[in-house]
């Protein structure tokens, strides 16, 4: 009875790519006929290459979970020496393995098929600075990015109207190409990306005259996007379908709007509430006062409260930032208050805190009056 493929690797059947591959080579290092002289190594090194070969191949894998060994008898070569250029993978092993004492494996090379069908375009990201305000209240806003977009002239095909691209003679399509190497060590089969196609698989006799034959073009367009109200520095957008357009008709990849927020000379930015500070006189902050201070909305009239204390810090609800996601819900304004204290008095202002001073039972010195000012702020 044929040992199970994952087993031999010793891997779950959850495993990743990544995983499988990983797992033979170092068992492929491990029992190598070349390094390992005892009975059964080279059928066993047979054994582990016929497993990677199948559980490779995202295709023969699926095959071989729903109908095990019978489902890819017939796709999968028996395994041997002559199949080591389909796994993969196996050049690398090959290199590394044998590099000590054999020079390692000149020319070498792994190559990835590259599918002839659509692909998807890339991402692109573009970072978008905003105003302090901008940010706050969210809005549209007018951006331009560069991406490729399918030509019109050729619907995206790369060949010229009225012709199409034929099938690569150098690969017959695969977008390969293989070639056999005999070794002291036995054959190996080395495997690149086709010259003649790139890996497409395709060859474009007469190209599109518009886009040389890429089947796209770079172009610039104005797009307008909506910023949502409450956004911070680091908020990212996603615009669907703005990235670069995809190869074959292949669907367009997606814009990123990273946005960055331009400091402001007044307010400040604490989660969802606002900072400022404003300046009162000392008399103000004794007597109380209303005062017309500035909001992102507005201005509003704040109430200072008599007595007022330096650095005391006063709410305006509901004038902060709005939740991002819920622009009804808003935080605060948080305002703190600096207090002047002149240093110098004319001479009748003098008069009236010297008697001011002398009903609280303060003593003034000669050279000025700090210390009053010292006991009325708390100094």
């Amino acid at each position: 009875m044929a040992r199970d493929y994952y087993e031999i690797l010793g891997v779950s059947r959850e495993a990743d790519k990544e995983d499988i591959k990983q797992a033979y080579r170092r068992l492929a290092r491990k029992y190598h006929p070349d390094v390992n002289k005892e009975t059964g190594a080279e059928e066993r090194f047979k054994e582990i290459n016929h497993a990677y070969e199948v559980l490779s191949e995202p295709e023969m894998r699926a095959r071989y979970d729903r109908f095990g060994e019978a489902g890819v008898s017939s796709a999968a070569g028996a395994a041997g020496y002559q199949d080591f250029g389909d796994m993969g993978g196996f050049a690398d092993i090959f290199e590394s393995f044998f590099s000590g004492f054999a020079g390692g494996a000149p020319g070498a090379q792994t190559g990835t098929r590259r599918r002839g069908g659509p692909v998807r375009g890339d991402d692109l990201r573009l970072d978008l600075k905003l105003d302090f305000r901008e940010a706050v209240f969210g809005g549209e806003k007018e951006i331009r990015i560069s991406h490729l977009e399918s030509c019109t002239n050729c619907s995206g095909s790369g060949a010229k109207p009225g012709t199409r691209a034929r099938t690569c003679p150098t690969c017959s399509g695969a977008g390969q190409v293989r070639r056999a190497t005999r070794t002291p060590f036995g054959s190996f089969t080395q495997v690149s990306v086709c010259p003649t196609c790139n890996g497409t698989g395709q060859v474009i006799e007469e190209k599109c005259e518009v886009c040389g034959g890429d089947g796209q073009r770079q172009e610039t367009k104005k797009l307008k996007i909506t910023i949502p109200a409450g956004v911070d520095n680091g908020t990212r957008l996603r615009v669907s379908g703005e990235g670069d357009a995809g190869q074959k008709n292949g669907p367009p990849g997606d814009l990123y709007v990273y946005l960055f927020i331009n400091e402001d000379a007044e307010f400040q930015r604490e989660g969802i509430n606002i900072l400022s500070e404003i300046k009162i006189s000392y008399l103000q902050a004794i007597l109380g006062c209303r005062i017309e201070v500035n909001t992102v909305d507005g201005s509003e009239e704040l109430i200072i409260p008599a007595g007022t204390q330096p650095n005391t810090v006063l709410t305006l609800e509901n004038r902060g930032v709005p939740k991002l996601g819920n622009p009804v819900s808003r935080g605060d304004h948080l305002i703190t208050i600096l207090i002047e204290i002149p240093t110098r008095v004319s001479a009748e202002e003098r008069e009236h805190l010297e008697k001011l001073a002398k009903l609280r039972g303060d003593r003034i010195g000669k050279s000025g009056i700090e210390g009053f000012f010292g006991k009325v702020f708390g100094g």
